[in-house]
């Protein structure tokens, strides 16, 4: 499964790269390539991370850094689909799709880990 997890998350920054070196240049359009490229390859980099966690909190707390890479992935994409700035809307649909059942994994995930801490007392 990590690997698994691993593969989609560098497929799915390979892809928004694929589809970002297609795009018309543009202010807007620029700019959210160079963001959705960081925060794509920053989830796929940080579950690098998640995998050598030294505690369960370090493991909630890789996890969740994750979950805000792909959030805002997922926003970025958003955006691009809004403004119509993408050649290809099948692939944009597509990577949005990807993005957001990632995103939906490391929810469950993130929110599992933190209902399984020990309690303080």
């Amino acid at each position: 499964m990590k690997k698994e997890i691993e593969s989609r998350l560098i497929e799915l920054t390979v892809g928004i790269n694929e589809m970002t070196t297609k795009l018309k240049p543009g202010t807007l359009s620029n700019h959210l390539s160079d963001q959705i490229i960081r925060s794509s390859s920053s989830a796929a980099l940080n579950y690098g991370e998640v995998q050598s966690a030294e505690s369960r909190k370090d493991f909630i707390h890789k996890n969740s850094l994750v979950l805000k890479e792909l959030r805002e992935t997922l926003i970025g994409l958003r955006i691009r689909h809004k403004s119509n700035s993408a050649n290809d809307s099948q692939e944009l649909s597509e990577l949005m799709g990807e993005c957001n059942h990632l995103t939906a994994i490391f929810q469950k995930t993130v929110s599992t880990s933190k209902s399984n801490m020990p309690r303080k007392s």
